[in-house]
């Protein structure tokens, strides 16, 4: 028999998201864990912070007997120091500016697709048998420019977006009607961001309906509650989430590693049949796919409603011309 070789998850960024995904993905030990960041200087003290988290979480997992490697490495914004993702199986991209009050995801654009850039080459370089999960916002336009820049196959690129988002939807559902969360079945689809679309058409508790459960005047609530998630934490903590973010992450590698045939809603680009159905042309957006060992390996296609087919038609809108600002500032 050959030698038994763990997966390897590199996670490039280690603020919260990153460090939270690292974290989970060690206690439940799916795979070793590579983090990358950029260092902090202060005066004239140089702490290399990835390296100390690393550590951490090595010697977190060893207190609850979790066998599992965890390593850190320093990089620069000009992207030296990438060599060791070499032989990831994933890459999760959490790198860049984090959302602060008062600031739309649209707000971020700029300034972070010059990072994913610099990221999608590395990962192109080193490790272009991997699969990239764009977490950074806005999201659905980094997918894209990930997806473009590293010139991988649409299956092995997506974006996390409608996993959180379906996430707190059912939370908010659960808490609403006082049901396990095992018990609701719902989507979220469309665009991270104000323009989601929960589908109400398909989403069930026990296979009963919604708005059987819920009268109209409550769920539009919960459904604006939804839309709006990732602000009203952001106005409660002054910065972005990261336990909700980290955990749809890794449902995400758990799915792919163990080969799950999972289906969860992810921003991919859409092509042929699956976008002649969604009626979609040079995006990524969120939609239910298959993931499995090779990424995305069946898109579903779902029916709308015309209300929802409105939405998801804004929701389109929205992310084109993301991505139609990023051809305009020749960023791709």
């Amino acid at each position: 028999m050959g030698e038994y070789k763990r997966p390897v998850v590199s996670v490039v960024g280690a603020g919260n998201v990153g460090e939270h995904v690292a974290n989970l993905i060690a206690i439940k030990e799916i795979a070793n864990v590579r983090m990358f960041d950029l260092a902090r200087k202060e005066g004239d003290k140089v702490y290399e912070v990835v390296k100390g988290k690393a550590l951490d979480i090595k010697q977190m997992a060893a207190a609850i007997d979790c066998d599992v490697e965890v390593e850190g490495f320093t990089v620069t914004p000009e992207g030296e120091g990438y060599e060791s993702l070499e032989g990831s199986d994933i890459v999760v991209v959490t790198a860049g500016f984090p959302r602060r009050p008062g600031m739309s995801r649209d707000d971020l654009l700029s300034k972070n697709v010059g990072i994913i850039r610099t990221i999608s080459e590395r990962i192109a370089k080193y490790a272009p048998e991997s699969i990239v999960i764009v977490v950074s916002n806005p999201v659905d336009v980094l997918t894209y420019a990930a997806y473009r820049i590293t010139g991988f196959p649409k299956e092995r690129v997506m974006g996390m977006a409608g996993v959180l988002d379906t996430a707190r939807f059912k939370a908010f559902l659960s808490m609403e009607l006082k049901v396990s969360v095992k018990n609701i079945n719902a989507y979220v689809l469309g665009s991270h961001g104000d323009d989601m679309v929960p589908l109400l058409s398909v989403s069930n508790v026990g296979g009963e309906p919604l708005t059987k459960l819920i009268s109209e005047e409550r769920l539009k609530e919960i459904v604006e509650r939804t839309k709006f998630g990732g602000g009203e934490i952001v106005s409660l903590m002054g910065t972005s989430a990261y336990h909700a973010p980290g955990a749809s992450v890794v449902e995400m590698v758990d799915a792919i590693l163990r080969d799950k045939k999972e289906i969860l809603p992810c921003s991919v680009f859409l092509e042929g049949e699956a976008a002649e159905h969604y009626h979609v042309e040079d995006v990524c957006i969120g939609i239910p796919v298959k993931l499995g060992a090779h990424g995305v390996e069946e898109v579903i296609k779902l029916d709308f409603t015309e209300e929802e087919k409105k939405l998801w038609e804004s929701s389109v809108r929205s992310v084109k011309s993301g991505i139609e600002r990023i051809k305009e500032l020749g960023l791709i």
